[in-house]
């Protein structure tokens, strides 16, 4: 973008300094997967680290209901009753066999929807919390576009097959590492077996979660499972170990079971959560008026195999001072470090300007910013 030299006293310039260590290196290989198209993501940062056709939109059967869920927990109703209408009643599909008049709690119906993939519990939710399941449909789709899903469309809550619903495992994972944000989504995902309260038409309800890895792998932590003849087998599963938290999906996979986890032990052997910029203050060969003002409110971790933890970039981006900096303040954020590998980006986190260090003085504090300055990662040329 051109800026004329008048617009430039107004709109700041930015900077961007390099720090490098030596030149990045693409991602492993990984393992083989036999789905159409996988990703494996890290749940903290979003970094993917392996992914095959990722962006290939295709059909996606009942992951779909991750999104029906976020919008059920997002909507404030959970202990709220809902009346099921015939209309839920008729879905066609796999079902927890609702009755129509009979009258259960929102929460009963998210578990049903994601333990037992109950087609009529998604019409059911859609309509409580949509009005009509085309409204809560257009909901979906502009959460959709608000999370960054670009290439994803929604028709039903449900995830049969029509040729206008869609997603990719990219944008699948990126939705269940916003939905894995929410503690309750977390809580039910990971539920083996959930018993359902007695309602005027039915007695309690036992469900058992359809999703293996729960119970075939012992760092699974929750997802959700799919099919149809159209879609094939699609899943979502997380796992956790060793502070790494990994989102993992496969679209159209005979295999999945056996994939899901060969990716996770692949990611667990390879990747270790690495500190790559430290919380606090940002020493840089940059622009004087930033000098000792500069700092990062939380440490930004990332998983780098061994090979990347010597061979990532740092470059940092500033807002520049204007040429009078008197009474000046950067707004805020004043800047961001980026993480580069091999010239691409893995993450970022936002720096700030702090004005004046309030500082108590005296021996114990010269002797320990001393020793910070010694340890710190966060120096830039």
């Amino acid at each position: 973008m051109r800026v004329t030299l008048k617009k430039a006293a107004c709109i700041f310039f930015c900077t961007a300094i390099c720090f490098s260590f030596l030149p990045g290196q693409a991602l492993g290989a990984g393992p083989g997967v036999s789905a159409q198209a996988a990703v494996l993501m890290d749940r903290s940062s979003g970094r993917i680290l392996y992914e095959k056709n990722g962006t290939e939109e295709l059909p996606i059967a009942s992951i779909t209901k991750v999104m029906t869920a976020v919008l059920a927990i997002e909507s404030g109703k959970m202990n709220r009753m809902v009346t099921i209408s015939p209309q839920a009643v008729k879905t066609e599909g796999s079902s927890i066999y609702l009755k129509p008049g009979e009258k259960i709690r929102l929460a009963d119906l998210v578990y049903g929807l994601m333990l037992r993939s109950g087609n009529d519990a998604a019409v059911a939710i859609a309509e409580a919390v949509g009005q009509s399941e085309a409204g809560f449909v257009f909901r979906m789709n502009e959460k959709a576009r608000l999370l960054g899903m670009t290439h994803t469309h929604f028709t039903n809550s449900n995830g049969l097959d029509n040729p206008d619903h869609y997603s990719t495992a990219e944008d699948m994972a990126i939705l269940t590492q916003y939905a894995m944000s929410h503690s309750l989504f977390q809580k039910i995902v990971q539920t083996k077996v959930y018993k359902a309260a007695a309602t005027n038409k039915e007695g309690m309800r036992v469900w058992r979660n359809k999703n293996k890895m729960l119970t075939q792998y012992s760092f699974s932590t929750g997802g959700k499972t799919g099919f149809t003849k159209t879609a094939g087998r699609t899943l979502i599963s997380t796992a956790s170990k060793n502070h790494l938290n990994l989102i993992a999906v496969t679209l159209n996979d005979g295999n999945d079971w056996l994939d899901h986890r060969n990716l996770f032990e692949w990611a667990f052997s390879e990747y270790q959560q690495t500190e790559v910029v430290r919380k606090g203050e940002i020493r840089a060969n940059t622009d004087p008026f930033y000098r000792g003002h500069l700092y990062a409110s939380r440490s930004l971790f990332l998983p780098l195999s061994k090979d990347e933890q010597r061979s990532f970039t740092k470059k940092l981006i500033l807002i520049k001072p204007p040429l009078q900096t008197k009474n000046w303040v950067p707004p805020s954020p004043a800047g961001r470090v980026k993480i580069l590998l091999d010239g691409r980006e893995i993450g970022e986190i936002p720096l700030f300007y702090e004005q004046e260090k309030k500082k108590s003085g005296g021996f114990w504090t010269l002797f320990t910013d001393f020793l910070n300055a010694a340890v710190s990662g966060n120096e830039l040329p």
